[in-house]
């Protein structure tokens, strides 16, 4: 097998309202830094992917000539962009992936951004709907309202569970606390994000504010290297296993769209390649987008059997000091969700771990990482293990 290229560098912006005026800004404040944590200059670079979703947010495209844009020296490398839905990151990172690991380049630079504040609220409800199957599932009214569905297609086979979502938030919002990074860091507390309040609206029925991920600004880079120069680098991060699955975008043509089943198949892909098992994982990075979302995630990844999601909560296995922390970082709920930026994010989040060098988030001891990241409900599912290489 050819050897798995590694993480060596990264930079994170803040994650919320950013004071950038737009992507060209954003990426730029993160490119140059993940170089610089590298040890390595733009002259080291081959390949440049770039992810941002832009869906609409945005009149300015070409989002892979904006790095040159904003960091001159970057312009003359070669570099493409990619669009997924809420994977766009995970996407540009596996590209770079595929690059390096094929011999085509030794240093690829990852970048994904995205600017989402600046728009008006219709714009952003617009753009986001376009990750979903829009000749059938428009009539939601905005991507919540489609995960809104879902949370009720489970209620009405598994019981009311509109605490167990509560849980699910509270605990991504609590673990946000120690995130740096994060758009919202505040320990909301179980009560608030259980009760339908004037702070906590309903967004969707049965999905509250609390239950929906934050629309936000913000970018994140990552430095891939050919395990040569890995070889020298400061530090470096690498791939046990990785592996992208698809499911339908028409919900409808899904036999249960309950069941997630290409996260499942990207997750025990993941596992597999890298020959591990679920137990053998020290934290989960995952795409809570919806705490719906990271429910049925439970169930999917065999966290927990189908309809029992809530039992990993209640045995606190998914808590920051259970068998198994899930998002340990906050996660979407917390972090926010800068469309682009998520992927690449997660995959930050989970070197810090694998480092030892996530302060307040730390997981001690932690050796394998997962990281899930989806597009769509479901549709596109990248998922990856990470361990430290030194």
């Amino acid at each position: 097998m050819t050897p798995t290229p590694a993480i060596i560098g990264w930079a994170h912006s803040p994650f919320g309202k950013a004071t950038e005026p737009d992507v060209e800004a954003l990426l730029a404040g993160v490119t140059a830094p993940a170089l610089e944590h590298a040890g390595l200059t733009a002259d080291d670079v081959d390949g440049v992917f770039v992810g941002v979703f832009n869906g609409g947010f945005s009149r300015q495209g070409f989002e892979a000539g904006l790095v040159g844009a904003g960091n001159p020296d970057l312009a003359r490398i070669p570099a493409v962009h990619t669009e997924n839905a809420c994977a766009t990151g995970s996407s540009a990172l596996f590209a770079a992936l595929d690059f390096v690991q094929s011999g085509r380049g030794r240093v690829a630079l990852v970048a994904g951004a995205e600017k989402m504040t600046a728009a008006d609220g219709d714009v952003v409800n617009d753009a986001l709907l376009t990750a979903s199957y829009r000749k059938q599932e428009e009539q939601a009214g905005s991507f919540a309202g489609v995960f809104a569905d879902i949370a009720r297609r489970y209620f009405e086979r598994y019981g009311d569970h509109s605490d167990t979502l509560a849980r699910i938030a509270a605990k991504n919002h609590r673990n946000g606390v120690g995130n740096p990074y994060a758009h919202l860091r505040k320990d909301l507390g179980f009560e608030f994000c259980a009760q339908v309040s004037e702070r906590n609206p309903l967004v969707a029925d049965p999905l509250r504010r609390t239950d929906c991920s934050l629309v936000s600004d913000g970018a994140a880079a990552l430095v891939v290297a050919a395990p040569d120069v890995a070889a020298s680098a400061p530090r470096a991060v690498g791939w046990r296993g990785r592996a992208h699955a698809n499911d339908h975008l028409p919900l409808s043509r899904r036999a249960d769209v309950l069941a997630f089943e290409g996260a499942a198949d990207a997750f025990r892909g993941t596992l597999a390649e890298a020959g591990v098992q679920l137990s053998d994982l020290d934290l989960l990075e995952t795409h809570d987008c919806f705490t719906v979302a990271e429910l049925l995630q439970y169930e999917a990844f065999g966290i927990a059997e189908p309809g029992k999601g809530a039992a990993a909560l209640a045995d606190g296995r998914t808590e920051r000091d259970g068998d198994l922390p899930v998002n340990p970082s906050g996660g979407l709920k917390s972090k926010g969700h800068p469309i682009g930026a998520t992927g690449v994010s997660q995959h930050v989040m989970a070197a810090l771990q694998l480092t030892g060098e996530a302060g307040d988030m730390q997981v001690p001891g932690a050796q394998l990482a997962a990281v899930f990241n989806m597009g769509g409900v479901a549709v596109a599912n990248y998922c990856s293990v990470l361990e430290r290489v030194r």
